[in-house]
């Protein structure tokens, strides 16, 4: 996105809605993720190339987990 990285989008949203559940998607390892402020286990990630099975489940254990304590992480 110009001007604006995903983790601050998601930081400003989370700001304004804390129950909001995040899955980040990226074709990029988890080290490079790193890089942009994207910590391993404060936020669901999913890499890229994915099946359609790998993206249900992932989307079903975000939607299963608990808001609050990722949004404490955030």
């Amino acid at each position: 996105m110009p001007r604006l990285a995903g983790t601050r989008l998601i930081e400003m949203l989370i700001e304004a809605h804390p129950e909001l559940k995040v899955l980040f998607l990226s074709g990029y390892t988890m080290d490079a993720i790193a890089r942009y402020g994207i910590k391993e286990g404060t936020h669901a990630f999913l890499q890229k190339p994915f099946t359609s099975s790998m993206l249900s489940q992932a989307v079903r254990e975000v939607l299963d987990t608990n808001a609050v304590n990722r949004a404490k992480t955030a």
